[in-house]
């Protein structure tokens, strides 16, 4: 840790104590951030999460269609806690929109919850999907946007920057290396027992970090002022 309480990442940029991370589903955080999260937590800090959906449709990457909405959601949540807690995330929290369907979320009340979040934790900086929801999902998109528009409102003081998440790129000024919390990031992907297609597809088997995922990397995509 720095002289002045933020901590060095990447190449050029020190992220505070209190980052806040904002994605769309259980498991957005590990496949995005795992790496990041721990790496905060391991060094003092207090990672947050706010998810808009508990994941309820996510029927199509696990064993479990059979399952109700309402039965898959809550499993989600199991999920969720079991990886928070290998991540050392010291608080998860839900808006609670439907799966799928997060375009049709009322915008005003939407980004006066994440606001609210915002303002709860004190962030310092906050972690979403890019403008494209980095694979079009429509639910990344629509977060991505609630989650600017919350912090341009200029309504969240401590705030001074959000970021997106990027193609890992070597001038990303947030590239985090995961290769050495690669057993912590597996362990909480495994926790997403329900997704487990989708994370085979993505990482393969995971007893060793996988060449093409091995940087987690974040790109600035509003800054504050700086304070004289």
């Amino acid at each position: 840790m720095s002289g002045n309480g933020q901590r060095p990442v990447g190449r050029e940029v020190q992220l505070p104590a209190r980052c806040g991370f904002i994605y769309a589903h259980p498991d957005d955080e590990t496949f995005l951030s795992g790496a990041l999260i721990r790496r905060l937590a391991d060094e003092g800090g207090e990672p947050v999460l706010l998810l808009a959906t508990r994941g309820d449709a996510g029927r199509k990457n696990g064993d479990y269609a059979h399952l109700s909405n309402e039965e898959l959601g809550a499993l989600r949540e199991r999920e969720m806690e079991r990886a928070a807690s290998v991540l050392g995330l010291a608080a998860v929290e839900q808006l609670g929109y439907p799966d799928g369907r997060l375009k049709e979320a009322d915008e005003r009340e939407a980004v006066e919850a994440i606001v609210r979040f915002m303002n709860k934790h004190r962030l310092e900086a906050v972690f979403t999907f890019p403008e494209d929801g980095g694979n079009g999902h429509p639910d990344h998109v629509a977060i991505s946007r609630l989650a600017t528009v919350a912090v341009r409102t200029g309504r969240c003081p401590t705030v001074r920057a959000l970021y997106y998440a990027a193609p890992d790129a070597s001038s990303a000024p947030i590239r985090i290396d995961a290769q050495p919390y690669w057993p912590v990031k597996a362990e909480a992907l495994r926790a997403h027992e329900s997704q487990k297609y989708a994370i085979a597809r993505y990482f393969g088997p995971l007893d060793a970090c996988p060449p093409n995922r091995r940087f987690e990397c974040f790109v600035p995509a509003w800054e504050a002022d700086p304070v004289h």
